[in-house]
């Protein structure tokens, strides 16, 4: 069920002088809302930090919560809302690429607005930052690494019928054939999807030997554990771009044999700045909290980033900030990560699945060799 967006109230306004308002957008409903509190909460933690230690523009950053898991129309709608009142002077969060696609246009020539999802490339609004992953730099080499380790070379792709699941296909048909390979199916299914059978049988009569998963949240859920069922999870691997620990937990492990996923980051990764950011996460929010996976941590990294956009530019102004970009930098739980182009330039793994936690196996080596 949608939750109803407040528009500001007198004391938002009030508080406008001494407080830098900014939307977050995150879904609370739908597939992705299974990693939606911890998008929440990560978020949350960093605003807290940001505060502690003089704010943004010696502000208090608030973060007003809206429902990226509505219509996409509707998300647009609250956000325009929200800034054409000047509730909010920027705008962050994950949500899906349609969502983006419709908050974009209506606002980004306006504030500032980080989107933290990995997604299909090829976004150029002015006025939007980038901080996860695009195929390139993540799909092309785990399918290299994948074909050169695992052999394989048949690939069939099952993915949520929306903007990124088929643009990521559509680069994922080149990548294979790279490789020595080929796509040798393609399904495409409504978000909230919960049966799998034509699926099932389709990837079996095709002889797949690896299946590219391109479904959000619980649909995916559900296909690992419709997959494992069905047997072919002793026949076929996964790889996925969109698996988080919190994805793993509600597969179960029965349903994540041979399962790869590939990220930016993952809570297992234990360098120093991984640790740093769990320790602040448990001791704010406690052992019962959700897992910070990549998903959350992106929330985590997206305020902290448009903080420091506005903190170089040392205005709100969408023109100076973009004008400042390219020299911004900012320290999270994956280290020291800079722009170019208006996207965060990082290091990406690869991981399998180990029960309900996932193993690095490996850095990828980006498309150009620059990392």
């Amino acid at each position: 069920m949608h939750r109803p967006l407040r528009l500001p109230t007198p004391e938002w306004f009030t508080a406008d002088d001494s407080t830098l308002n900014v939307a977050l957008v995150y879904p609370m409903q739908g597939p992705a809302g299974i990693f939606g509190p911890t998008c929440e909460a990560c978020a949350q933690l960093a605003a807290e930090e940001i505060n502690k230690v003089g704010g943004v523009l010696g502000k208090e950053l608030r973060l007003l919560e809206v429902d990226g898991g509505a219509d996409p129309q509707r998300v647009a709608e609250d956000v325009e809302a929200l800034v054409a009142t000047g509730a909010v002077q920027g705008v962050t969060g994950w949500h899906i690429s349609s969502v983006r696609q419709a908050v974009a246009p209506r606002i980004a020539h306006r504030v500032p607005y980080v989107y933290t999802a990995l997604y299909e490339g090829g976004e150029h609004t002015e006025g939007v930052f980038m901080t996860s992953e695009t195929p390139a730099w993540q799909l092309l080499p785990a399918m290299r690494l994948l074909a050169e380790a695992r052999g394989v070379r048949r690939w069939f792709v099952v993915g949520n019928n929306y903007v990124w699941p088929r643009r990521t296909a559509r680069a994922a048909r080149r990548y294979a054939r790279e490789c020595l390979g080929r796509v040798c199916g393609e399904a495409y299914l409504p978000l909230g999807t919960d049966d799998f059978h034509d699926v099932l049988r389709r990837i079996e009569r095709a002889d797949a030997d690896g299946v590219l998963m391109l479904l959000v949240g619980s649909d995916a859920v559900r296909f690992n554990r419709a997959f494992a069922a069905s047997g072919l999870d002793q026949r076929c691997l996964r790889l996925s771009t969109l698996m988080d620990e919190n994805m793993l937990l509600g597969s179960g492990p029965e349903a994540t044999a041979d399962l790869y996923s590939t990220a930016g980051f993952f809570a297992s990764l234990a360098d120093r700045n991984t640790m740093d950011f769990h320790g602040q996460y448990a001791e704010r929010f406690g052992a019962d909290a959700p897992v910070p996976g990549s998903l959350g941590e992106s929330c985590y990294e997206g305020v902290l980033l448009l903080a420091a956009l506005i903190e170089r530019a040392r205005a709100l102004d969408v023109s100076a900030i973009a004008a400042a970009a390219e020299t911004v930098s900012y320290e999270g739980p994956r280290g020291l990560l800079s722009l170019d182009d208006r996207h965060v330039r990082q290091r990406i793994y690869l991981a399998e699945a180990d029960g309900l936690d996932f193993n690095v196996l490996a850095q990828l080596h980006s498309p150009y060799d620059l990392l």
